[in-house]
């Protein structure tokens, strides 16, 4: 049995107290504690390694601990590089820089909403809408559904990481349904909307065009993906700079530091903790036999802690060199979503800095339930002034 064990209670209140053992101890392990059983790399060099080697650590029985089959940009080429060159163009710098205009009104909007209540929740007040709106605009589904979309987020992601995703399946159902019918609606309009989505429908490669499975794993994959790491993001750089007081208030005196912050966080509390390939073949990883076909955990947080990398890992510092974290991947299944979630952190983090230099922590709030996911569901804050 690995010394580590993402299911431990104790880990799942504190992602990082056995990355220390982990790194040092068993960088190569085997944990027995799920079904399928499946190994785990935790050193920097080797997951870099294994996001880099599509073609023995495979994507196309999906990215979670159990096998699935491949959907969207889950998968791998060529049917990866279709399916994100269809979307690739809504996430470019130029467009991703487009829509910054909407991102700080939308900030401005939410911050205005709770400006004269002493206390308020930095997960439903702020950091939840934010993205949800935006990326529901960009697909062009209706924003005023957000509640629905994250209740349909919270049940995809928790069925990823299940065992048995029989529990969730009707939730899973009813995303589905409702994103077809936003694909129907365009297929049988004249003149559609300008949107994600439409696009989509209309995409055509070699005289083909996706069919409506096809949109319809992209679509869920977008939608729950463009809300879930950010808003994780921003509780979780929040939080870290609320229990640090120094810290939380150089940002404010010096908002220049709010990108280094980001960084810092997603290095320290990566919102996605791990994510999973499968071996395409058996081969040996520090002297450790993985066969193939098995699960394997690429772990982001343990890797982002790694000593041979950063130095004084274990601290959250923003006066941290820069240097590659491992949170967004690498390679080919790099986030498409990374410049965005970026940019929706940093507008944030400055708006509320600026406006609310007195915040402070009520408690630690309460993390999302998703074992390989981190952040907080829950963080309430007060103002002192």
């Amino acid at each position: 049995m690995a010394v580590y064990s993402p299911f431990d209670p104790a880990t799942l209140r504190d992602h990082d107290r056995d990355y220390g053992r982990l790194l040092a101890e068993e960088p190569v392990s085997r944990f027995e504690g799920y079904d399928p059983p499946f190994y785990i790399l935790s050193r920097y060099e080797d997951v870099e390694a294994a996001l880099r080697n599509t073609a023995l650590f495979s994507s196309h029985q999906g990215q979670g601990p159990r096998y699935t089959p491949p959907s969207g940009m889950v998968c791998d080429p060529p049917l990866h590089t279709l399916h994100r060159g269809l979307v690739q163009q809504a996430f470019t710098p130029g467009a991703i820089r487009s829509l910054a205009p909407r991102i700080e009104s939308l900030t401005a909007e939410l911050l205005d909403a709770v400006a004269n209540q002493p206390a308020f929740d930095i997960h439903d007040d702020f950091a939840f809408p934010l993205p949800v709106v935006i990326i529901s605009e960009m697909l062009g589904v209706p924003s005023h559904d957000i509640e629905r979309f994250k209740h349909w987020s919270d049940a995809s992601v928790e069925a990823m990481g299940a065992e048995d995703p029989t529990p969730w399946l009707a939730e899973l159902e009813a995303l589905g349904g409702y994103i077809l019918a936003q694909i129907r609606a365009r297929r049988a309009d004249k003149s559609p909307p300008n949107d994600l989505i439409t696009r989509m429908v209309v995409a055509e490669s070699d005289g083909v065009r996706l069919d409506d499975a096809a949109i319809q794993g992209l679509v869920s994959q977008l939608l729950v993906g463009g809300n879930e790491t950010t808003t994780s993001l921003i509780t979780n750089v929040v939080w870290r700079l609320l229990e640090d007081r120094a810290l939380w208030e150089r940002v404010v005196a010096d908002p220049a530091l709010v990108e280094r912050a980001v960084e810092e966080s997603l290095r320290y509390d990566p919102p996605v903790l791990a994510l999973y390939r499968t071996t395409t073949r058996e081969i040996a990883v520090r002297g450790v036999r993985i066969p193939e076909g098995a699960k394997v955990m690429l772990h982001y947080a343990a890797g982002n802690r790694d000593p041979a990398v950063f130095a004084d890992p274990d601290r959250f510092s923003l006066d941290r060199p820069p240097r590659k974290h491992l949170s967004f991947a690498m390679g080919i299944h790099v986030c498409i979503g990374a410049e965005m979630a970026r940019l929706e952190a940093r507008v944030a983090l400055r708006a509320l800095a600026a406006r609310f230099a007195d915040l402070a922590l009520v408690d630690r709030g309460e993390r999302i339930k998703p074992f390989f996911l981190w952040g907080r569901r829950r963080l309430p804050v007060r103002r002192s002034g």
